[in-house]
């Protein structure tokens, strides 16, 4: 597609002029706005995660069944005895956008960038001896204790530990070069990403398995439209002028499944929405208003509000689904109280004096904002003085980061394969929730190899949260996604990807 192409069609998209036409072999993504960075180490957004995993790639990934499968890396790592060594081989030939060629000191130097700078990174980084260099193809990380969950760690693409060249390694990068199958044409910012094929490319010679194997670069173009409104996406898949939209409402299933364009598809025990708590500065520094906020919330009244029909969600407290092997009962008798009066008692105990409890969110995922909705008049039923900053997505994902901000910001999360990947547990994420016991059975938990012995300290764990209320998890829900008809080669996942998408 020309750059004129191009811009005819952003302009119509953005005049809502109907649907244009698209050149064959270019795929349209409704995404639920504009990626704040697309260096996706800096970011935890799942709509950076989307864009970003096209243009970079981290030495492993996951398969369709969240099994940890090689991607930069030649094959999985050889372990020491103690579980504090891991030799990783590299693949050879593989070269970035800029035309350089990948070796272990773009590795070296990229690992240690996000230690210092990405979320999930600097998490483990106090457990880490040392990077080096053992060949021109192959790399050793020394941990100083064993950690569990570190190839998880290294294969997500959230906070993700990307692979940049050595010579681009800034704190914060003019571009993002990496070996993906992708690369960036042209960015519009509010309108359009455009994608093109990376032709020096070298795909995994493995079949397609998720994530993992092969990545085919089927598509000519990818084009990624921010659209913060959903009602919007729902109309333009209609419309024929999305292939794909992210995060539909659930009261659009109905109708998207009746079209003759397109079809909803439905991720089931997709995720979990979570109130993410200030243990920083401010009011819930204080036990006594977490516990009162907690009790409180009407948790069944704030699904049916997000979700509408609980066919798109279940009341459930647990942090894991039925039929998850991380799946425990501690501490679930705190979930869903629901006792106004009592969380009233709490907060004459803890002398609170009316400060505004301010709750951060967006419309951008409207289901965060219906269960604000409904918080907000059963928090004032129990004392509390509630403020909602309601800003756009790309704002919450700023003002997170400034604990002067905020007391609560709304969020949620797909049920994760490894629940270290969910860093609200560690002191060391945004929410800096830490607590001394607590604090000792996650350190626990990350060193432990035995999976029976950390299924126990996971549930000690979970009790703690509830206990202490480190974070409050909302519920389980089923992710409402779309597709045109005619779209084929997408897997239903947490974090969309294209490069084997086609159209009939």
């Amino acid at each position: 597609m020309t750059v004129r192409r191009s811009f005819l069609l952003a302009s119509a998209l953005s005049l809502g002029l109907g649907a244009p036409l698209f050149a064959q072999g270019t795929i349209n993504v409704a995404i639920v706005g504009e990626p704040d960075t697309l260096d996706p180490m800096l970011s935890t957004k799942d709509v950076v995660s989307i864009v970003t995993q096209h243009m970079v790639e981290t030495l492993y990934t996951f398969d369709s069944k969240w099994n940890v499968a090689p991607l930069l890396a030649a094959e999985m790592p050889t372990v020491s005895d103690d579980g504090k060594v891991y030799d990783i081989p590299l693949r050879t030939g593989i070269t970035f956008q800029d035309g350089s060629a990948m070796d272990s000191a773009d590795v070296v130097a990229s690992l240690n960038r996000w230690l210092k700078l990405a979320t999930r990174g600097k998490g483990v980084a106090d457990k880490v001896e040392k990077i080096e260099a053992t060949a021109p193809d192959a790399v050793r990380i020394t941990l100083k204790s064993p950690y569990a969950p570190l190839l998880s760690l290294l294969a997500f693409s959230n906070s993700a530990a990307a692979i940049y060249p050595e010579e681009n390694q800034a704190d914060v990068l003019e571009k993002v070069i990496g070996t993906g199958p992708y690369e960036l044409a042209e960015r519009v910012p509010d309108q359009y990403l455009q994608f093109v094929r990376f032709d020096k490319y070298v795909p995994r010679e493995e079949p397609t398995d998720g994530a993992a194997g092969k990545r085919g670069q089927v598509p000519d173009e990818i084009r990624f439209i921010p659209t913060p409104d959903p009602n919007t996406r729902v109309e333009g898949l209609l419309a024929g002028q999305y292939d794909f939209a992210d995060s539909l409402p659930s009261e659009s299933f109905d109708r998207v499944a009746g079209s003759d364009k397109a079809e909803p598809v439905m991720i089931e025990s997709f995720g979990w929405p979570v109130f993410a708590l200030n243990h920083k500065q401010g009011l819930l520094t204080d036990r006594k208003i977490r516990q009162a906020l907690q009790m409180a919330l009407p948790i069944d009244d704030m699904l049916f509000a997000a979700f509408g029909d609980d066919k798109f969600f279940k009341v459930d407290g647990p942090m894991y689904p039925e039929g998850w092997p991380w799946r425990v009962e501690n501490g679930v008798e705190n979930y869903n109280v629901n006792d106004q009066a009592k969380a009233g008692e709490l907060l004459k105990e803890a002398g609170y004096d009316g400060t505004p409890l301010r709750i951060l969110t967006s419309r951008q995922y409207e289901f965060h904002y219906k269960m604000a909705e409904v918080a907000k008049m059963a928090l004032e039923m129990a004392g509390f003085k509630v403020q909602l900053d309601v800003v756009d997505w790309a704002t919450l994902g700023e003002r997170r980061n400034d604990p002067a901000l905020w007391d609560i910001y709304i969020s949620h999360s797909p049920f994760l394969p490894e629940p270290a990947l969910t860093d609200m547990y560690f002191k060391t994420s945004r929410i800096g929730w830490s607590e001394p016991e607590k604090d000792k059975i996650a350190d626990a938990f990350l060193a432990e190899p035995d999976p029976a012995k950390r299924l126990e300290l996971f549930g000690q764990l979970q009790a703690a949260n509830f206990d202490d209320v480190g974070f409050i998890k909302i519920g389980n829900f089923n992710a409402v996604l779309g597709k045109a008809k005619t779209l084929k080669g997408v897997d239903p996942t947490p974090w969309p990807y294209f490069w084997n998408a086609s159209k009939e």
